[in-house]
């Protein structure tokens, strides 16, 4: 990220106005969108952790919104200060950082629908999702801020490049964890679906299969139509993250003057927009909302400690 800043303009070659550091203009009133947005949906996460006691997603869901707004909030900023390389520092580290407590309660989400939904579909226990993914969660939030903090604090060329390629470790890892998570959630959906528990060589005839409840319903219990929503959310929410995280391991292997990065309405797609519409589709389909009952056959009541 370093430049000389006594040759930066606010104009470029062409004499349009510009900011430097993005390579383009950032767009006032998107950024304020996205801001406006952001305190809505997060506002809302924090009410609805508090009335159903999941405090666990305060310090993921929640925790992810305070960083989108800030993020948001330092575009919205740098639009107004176009040769200020502060915003633009802010922005980039906490827009690339902050998603991951978001997925982070994802997993956390899916170890307590699989107690609930019954253990013998997942490879994994509960507690095991938890201790696994968000592990792995956690050491790609570290590798990322990491990142950011030497690639920003650094006008040298070379130590400003170990600093993005270090974060773009980070993101590619975090990638790889959603990737492995996302498999082993359609498994245990499609086993949940036919009742086929890990290990087993059960088959079921074609008319049972008929009989059974449609959409993630086996041949066994079917599912109650609060977790059919909430797996239903966990799957929205994984493709929309999926498609963020490889978005940005694109942009950050482009290099931080390449096409990607300073093409402005790629980032409000597939950044703003994705991050947005997971925190919406998971106020909708509400986590805590749905687990508010006492879990059966050997699951976990949700006001109780995941041990991670």
């Amino acid at each position: 990220m370093a430049s000389g800043k006594d040759t930066l303009s606010d104009h470029d070659a062409s004499g349009h106005l510009w900011s430097p550091f993005y390579g383009y203009l950032p767009t006032a009133w998107a950024s304020m969108l996205f801001l406006g947005l952001f305190i809505l949906t997060t506002s809302i996460h924090f009410v609805q952790a508090i009335r159903t006691r999941t405090w666990w997603l305060l310090w993921t869901v929640v925790l992810a919104g305070c960083g989108e707004i800030a993020g948001w909030a330092a575009r919205t900023w740098s639009h107004y200060a176009l040769l200020n390389d502060t915003p633009y520092l802010m922005q980039t580290v906490t827009l690339i950082v902050s998603p991951t407590p978001l997925i982070g309660a994802l997993f956390l989400t899916f170890g307590r629908m699989s107690a609930r939904l019954g253990q013998q579909y997942s490879r994994l226990s509960p507690r095991l999702y938890s201790r696994i993914f968000f592990t792995a969660d956690i050491v790609a939030l570290l590798v990322q801020s990491i990142g950011g903090g030497v690639a920003a604090a650094s006008d040298d060329s070379k130590i400003s490049q170990m600093g993005s390629n270090i974060m773009l470790g980070g993101i590619v890892f975090q990638l790889v964890s959603l990737t492995i998570f996302c498999v082993l959630l359609v498994e245990y959906l499609v086993r949940r679906l036919n009742d086929r528990p890990v290990g087993s060589t059960r088959r079921f005839s074609q008319n049972t299969l008929n009989d059974a409840v449609p959409f993630l319903s086996g041949p066994g219990a079917p599912l109650e139509r609060p977790m059919i929503q909430l797996a239903l959310g966990i799957c929205i929410s994984s493709v929309l993250l999926y498609i963020r995280a490889v978005y940005r391991t694109i942009e950050l292997a482009d290099g931080w003057h390449g096409k990607v990065i300073q093409t402005q309405y790629l980032f409000f797609i597939f950044d703003g927009v994705m991050v947005f519409l997971t925190m919406a589709t998971l106020n909708i389909i509400h986590p805590g909302r749905l687990l508010s009952t006492e879990i059966v056959c050997g699951a976990i009541p949700l006001g109780s400690k995941l041990s991670v």
